[in-house]
């Protein structure tokens, strides 16, 4: 009876830490919008409008206060609500960490009761601990190549409102009209910055910070250097543009010729773990030795350090930068 309860308690956290993660905290930025809204009528709906959600911050690391007062003392607390930000995750950065924290308790609390064995719940542990983690890097890692994938045309169309003689900063509007998501906010985000008085040097700073990618540096460097010393901007945008496609062709080319390099690394990375995996279910008799002789435990943890090392130097082998 005690160990369903407790395996009961184990599924109930688990799950309330992927819920947690894939709905994310209430959005703040919406509730300061309609507060201002209810208190400032006076001001007419041109501040209003002005004063875009997307440019209302809510600084809290936490809804937890005494979280809250924890994270503002970690150095590197910035850096996580950058990544959450970038992934374009409304979820506050106390709710990741925290929901890392649950899931590997409940991981390694359901593992040792049902299956035994410190080494195997330790696994299980990190693997539900790094969860939400990993699930901000990958909603960062395919939000930033999706903006990526479309920069080009981007500037295409900020080159196009040049030529037809509306202003960068109308182009940059008509950008966050007619692009599709995640372009369009960001260049939103950028024109509201400028329309609410901040130079056009920050706000394009900010922008490279917002969407940290080399390309993001090119453009905001050439329209910076294009603000202090003149020049054909129309041209520069058309030249820039042509730039990012050739070296997206470059990188296809890449990647063409290193599919087998990388499909080599990834069964090379799988390979061990699948194995173990497939013992642990074909022959559980054979393998447990690992999991509860002291020797075995030292083993693994050996093994799985390797394996990440492996890993790491094996991806940066089948990685070309373009």
């Amino acid at each position: 009876m005690a160990i369903a309860f407790a395996i009961g308690i184990g599924l109930v956290m688990i799950l309330a830490v992927f819920v947690s993660v894939l709905i994310g905290s209430p959005d703040k930025g919406k509730q300061i919008a309609r507060r201002l809204e209810g208190t400032a009528p006076e001001l007419g709906s041109s501040i209003e409008e002005a004063a875009h959600e997307a440019l209302i911050r809510d600084e809290q690391l936490s809804t937890l206060p005494w979280l809250n007062r924890a994270l503002l003392g970690w150095s590197r607390i910035d850096h996580v609500r950058a990544m959450i930000a970038q992934a374009g995750m409304e979820t506050k950065p106390g709710q990741i960490l925290l929901s890392s924290a649950v899931g590997a308790f409940a991981g390694y609390l359901f593992v040792h009761i049902f299956f035994g064995g410190y080494a195997l719940a330790m696994i299980a542990a990190i693997v539900l601990g790094l969860a939400p983690i990993g699930t901000v890097y990958f909603k960062r890692m395919r939000r930033m190549n999706n903006f990526e994938k479309n920069f080009a045309e981007a500037i295409d169309l900020l080159a196009r409102a040049v030529r037809s003689g509306h202003s960068l900063n109308t182009g940059m509007e008509i950008v966050g009209q007619e692009m599709a998501e995640p372009i369009a906010g960001e260049f939103r985000k950028t024109f509201e910055e400028q329309h609410l008085g901040l130079q056009f040097r920050e706000a394009l700073i900010n922008l490279t910070h917002r969407v940290p990618l080399q390309d993001v540096r090119f453009f905001a460097a050439a329209l910076i250097i294009q603000e202090e010393t003149g020049g054909n901007l129309a041209e520069i945008l058309g030249n820039l543009s042509a730039t990012i496609r050739e070296r997206f062709k470059i990188r296809g080319e890449v990647k063409v010729k290193t599919a087998q390099g990388r499909m080599t690394a990834a069964i090379l990375i799988c390979l061990p773990p699948a194995m173990l995996a497939l013992l642990f279910f074909v022959n559980p008799e054979y393998i447990s030795t690992l999991f509860t002789d002291a020797i075995g435990m030292y083993i693994l943890i050996g093994a799985g350090i390797m394996q990440v090392i492996g890993t790491l130097f094996i991806w940066k082998i089948v990685s070309i930068e373009v």
